[in-house]
Parts: C-alpha cells; sequence; structure tokens
C-alpha cells in the first residue's frame, strides 16, 4: 500500500491527533504530552490554543503557548470558589492571536494542585500550583531546625499529590560532617518514604543530584523566607532569574523576594515553579497528607486493642506503647494529634456532618472529663449524658 494512501485511509480523530501534535510540539518542553493533547481537543476543535500559564496578575495571566509568552484575561475563570482560580502551573484554551484582549476561556482539569490553607479568619483555601509532580521543600541550616513546620509542608505535599523531595539547603555553614550527618538523620525520621538532600549553592555540594532529581516533570519549591529558595532556583536555571537578599544573621530570616509564583523551563529537562515564602503554613483538608507523613502511627495503630483508639489513655494502646518505650518520639505524637486537630476543624468549617461529629466527639469527652475529675475528689461518678 502505497504512503498517499496510507494517508487517506486515516481516520479523523487520527489525522487530527497527529496535526495537533505538529503543532503544538514547542509546548513539550512544558510538559505538554499525548494526555494533555487529549484533554484539549474539544477545545482545538472550537479554534483556542493550548497554553500553560507561567504566572498570574490580578485579571490576567501569562502563558507559554506556540506562538511565544502571551498575555490573556482571566475573566472567564476568575470563579467566586478560590480554589477554582486559574493558577502556575494550568493549561488554558486561549483565544486565538487577533483579538483584543485575548481571554483564557477554560482550563484543564488538573492532575494534581498545591492547596493550602489562609491565614484569614475565614481559613479559606488557596492553591498554590497546579499539575506538580515534585514538591521540594527548602529547609535552611542556617537556623535551628522546626520540624514540625517540615511535617506541614510534607502534609501539603503528599496530600497534593507530588512527591515531595526534602532539600537542606546552606549546608556550607555546617562544617562539621557528624553534625550535618545528624541533622540529615533528625529530618529523615521526620519524613519516613522522603529523599533529605543536603545542598549548598556556595560549593556546589548536591546541586547535580537535585537538577537529576527534577528532570522530569513538574516541581514547585516551597520554603519560608531566608531558606535560599530563590538562590535554588538560580541554581537550577542556570541564571539570576530570581532576585536575592541576604538574611539577617540573628535569626536567618529574610524578605519576601520572590512575591508571585513563576514558572521555568530548566535547561536540563523538567520545569520549575518558584513560590513565595510562606509564613503560614496551614492545611486544607489534608487527612490523607497528614496520616502520609505519621505513617509509621498509622502502623502502630493497626495494633491498637480498640479499632478507633485516640492514643490519649485507652488501654491496649500500641501507639502510647511505643512513646513509652522511646520507640515513637513523644514530639511526633504531639504533632501527629496538633495536625489532625487542625485538619478536622478546617474539614469541618466547610461540611456540616464533619461538623456534627466534632460537635458530638467534643461533648464526649467533656462529659468523660468531668466524670473522671469527679471520680478524682472522690464525689463519685459523674451521670453522663
Amino acid at each position: 500500500m502505497s504512503s498517499s494512501r496510507c494517508s487517506s485511509s486515516l481516520s479523523p480523530s487520527l489525522s487530527r491527533s497527529a496535526s495537533l501534535s505538529s503543532a503544538f510540539a514547542s509546548l513539550a518542553p512544558y510538559g505538554w504530552d499525548a494526555a494533555w493533547e487529549e484533554e484539549f481537543a474539544p477545545y482545538a476543535d472550537r479554534g483556542l490554543v493550548p497554553g500553560r500559564v507561567v504566572r498570574v496578575d490580578r485579571g490576567q495571566c501569562d502563558l507559554i503557548t506556540p506562538e511565544g509568552t502571551v498575555r490573556a484575561d482571566t475573566a472567564f475563570v476568575t470563579p467566586h470558589d478560590p480554589l477554582r482560580v486559574i493558577c502556575t502551573g494550568d493549561w488554558a484554551a486561549v483565544d486565538p492571536a487577533g483579538g483584543s484582549p485575548r481571554y483564557v476561556r477554560a482550563y484543564l482539569p488538573r492532575r494534581t494542585s498545591l492547596v493550602r490553607s489562609t491565614s484569614s479568619k475565614r481559613s479559606d483555601g488557596q492553591i498554590l500550583a497546579a499539575n506538580v509532580d515534585h514538591a521540594v521543600i527548602a529547609v535552611s541550616l542556617a537556623v535551628e531546625l522546626d520540624l514540625g513546620r517540615i511535617e506541614r509542608f510534607l502534609a501539603l505535599a503528599w496530600e497534593s499529590g507530588a512527591q515531595p523531595l526534602v532539600v537542606l539547603t546552606k549546608t556550607d555553614l555546617v562544617p562539621d560532617p557528624v553534625g550535618l550527618s545528624y541533622l540529615v538523620q533528625d529530618v529523615e525520621t521526620t519524613a519516613p518514604g522522603v529523599q533529605v538532600l543536603p545542598v549548598s549553592a556556595v560549593t556546589g555540594e548536591g546541586v547535580d543530584v537535585l537538577r537529576a532529581l527534577v528532570a522530569g516533570g513538574t516541581t514547585v519549591l516551597l520554603g519560608v523566607s531566608g531558606t535560599g529558595k530563590s538562590t535554588l532556583a538560580n541554581t537550577l536555571i542556570g541564571e539570576d532569574a530570581m532576585a536575592v537578599r541576604a538574611t539577617r544573621d540573628v535569626d536567618g530570616k529574610g524578605r519576601h523576594t520572590t512575591t508571585t509564583r513563576n514558572l521555568f523551563v530548566l535547561p536540563g529537562g523538567g520545569v520549575l515553579i518558584d513560590t513565595p515564602g510562606l509564613r503560614g503554613v496551614g492545611l486544607w483538608d489534608a487527612g490523607a497528607g497528614v496520616g502520609q507523613v505519621f505513617a509509621e502511627i498509622g502502623e502502630l495503630a493497626a495494633s491498637c486493642r480498640f479499632h478507633d483508639c485516640a492514643h490519649q489513655a485507652e488501654p491496649g494502646c500500641a501507639v502510647l506503647a511505643a512513646v513509652a518505650s522511646g520507640t515513637l518520639p513523644e514530639r511526633r505524637l504531639d504533632s501527629y494529634r496538633k495536625l489532625q486537630r487542625e485538619n478536622a476543624y478546617i474539614v469541618a468549617k466547610t461540611d456540616a456532618r464533619v461538623r456534627a461529629e466534632l460537635r458530638r466527639e467534643w461533648k464526649r469527652r467533656g462529659a468523660e472529663g468531668r466524670a473522671a475529675m469527679a471520680a478524682k475528689r472522690g464525689a463519685g461518678p459523674h451521670p453522663l449524658h
């Protein structure tokens, strides 16, 4: 059969797919693949073009499209739900060239999304990045480790669907190799199932390993101000794309040098999303993420006498037994309880059924506490209602 007959016998859908692959091949370095192409097909039929959001401003966003970087209006993708607004990392359907202004008409369903609770009293959810494969959590060794904060970032990352990686920055400030190894071990204990990588942008330690780890897929860079995120981003990008300011010697804190979430293509492959330093790392419906961070507690809980053991004072509690024996650090259990309570509170604010269950649980515990105090005073058991 001749090649011309082969091409003429192709179905319309296959012909369209082939032409899309050719037309949009320039998006491949930004993460475009066959699955995204299939999702986008209905929008292509309407004459729209695909683009990946590299930055979002008020009412507008910059996207990389087959024609290059364009700016488009986001009026059609700005719903009241803050978790449904367009964000850096989204793949979007944009008006073709010629319109003024050009509009983003829709964005494709997200594969993953990194969401936190805002620091406002309303505790709204805020989406930080979309379609992320790896979440690099930058932790500075210039100051004392805050293991609880690392656990929060890990819960955020696991819940998003991304694979976390903890990068310990500024290792050049820890000249003692033995001391550095102890710090790495402390973080490894805090991050089960997560690689912990010491890195120094000054000496180059660990940089090549990090480049190899982020060479495939999309990586988001997370951390508080002063952890060296911008320096790390510049090292990976290969140029001074992000402004860098010195941190204060007294506490290692820095000012926000990154004020928006930006997306860059890495020279060795892959995509990097840099984010502003996060002052607050609030959880947002991250129950599965918390469970992943404290996987060893979940494993221990399977051996508790009661299936609904709260690991407080119940007889036969395997978790408390592990704390008593020293195999489970008490700090880990305290942190687990804190994050569980916080997450339950956030979920309850948006779920009436969960809210009612929490009220019943608080009442039950309050009654048990009053009964225990009455018994301790010798007044006999207090009737429970």
